[in-house]
């Protein structure tokens, strides 16, 4: 447990925040596992209806801690790969909030929630191509689900930031608003879903997902031993040089 993700149950509504503002909510091992343990915790709590994900009105996450991700995941179940197989699974209804920048997880865990608010600064970004590693999350099966193969392939080849406004459009969230609106806003759908039958919630969910939940999971093993072979090459290591360094990455001949 670490107390740079604060979670809290109130009124049938788990809610999960990043508290690391001062790192802009960068994720280290320890904090993946304190969300994996609250998720997995939340799925089998029958005191829990709605989880919401959320970070600060100026900041959702950062993406991974680099310093602390260049030391490298535990060799047996790493933190991120139990989050994503238990986000992956949650079954029950999973909101997010997100304000500021949503870097590389930040985005992809909205693939697996159920209903996603944003910011008017909001920015999703996909660097993967740019750290010399693939994609993560199931990303690399979901985003042409909902994107299309083309925007999808645009988005995971470039790199580039997709604004509040173009992932509205998309369809990857349902709501754009001011910042200081995102996280009471989702609130406040949380409580109308808390407030209805959850064993309607769940066979929804259940419907909607099938068929689709064992292709995810298979996806997020792939892409995590994909990953990790990455890691070891060449160009990730020159991205990861180039960023403790403070400089632009060369990946010429990469």
């Amino acid at each position: 447990m670490t107390q740079e993700i604060d979670t809290r149950i109130d009124s049938g509504i788990l809610t999960i925040a990043f508290n690391r503002l001062q790192r802009k909510n960068a994720i280290t091992n320890a904090m993946y596992t304190t969300l994996a343990d609250a998720l997995a915790a939340g799925a089998i709590d029958p005191g829990v209806r709605v989880a919401v994900i959320q970070g600060h009105e100026s900041v959702f996450t950062a993406g991974n801690d680099i310093a602390d991700f260049a030391k490298g995941p535990p060799a047996e179940d790493p933190p991120v790969l139990r989050f994503l197989q238990t986000i992956a699974t949650f079954p029950k209804p999973l909101l997010a909030a997100v304000c500021g920048p949503a870097v590389g997880i930040g985005t992809t865990l909205l693939l697996h929630v159920d209903m996603a608010y944003a910011g008017e600064n909001a920015a999703f970004v996909l660097p993967f191509v740019d750290l010399g590693l693939c994609p993560e999350a199931a990303s690399s099966l979901l985003l042409p689900q909902m994107l299309g193969y083309h925007r999808a392939a645009e988005a995971l080849f470039t790199g580039e930031p997709m604004g509040a406004q173009e992932a509205l459009a998309l369809g990857l969230v349902n709501k754009v608003l001011a910042p200081a609106e995102v996280n009471a806003f989702a609130q406040a759908q949380a409580r109308k879903l808390a407030a209805k039958p959850i064993s309607s919630l769940l066979e929804i969910k259940r419907l909607m997902k099938k068929g689709n939940e064992a292709a995810i999971v298979q996806q997020i093993a792939d892409e995590g031993a994909t990953f990790q072979r990455m890691l070891g090459e060449p160009a990730a290591r020159e991205a990861m040089a180039a960023f403790m360094e403070k400089r632009k990455p060369d990946f010429s001949g990469l």
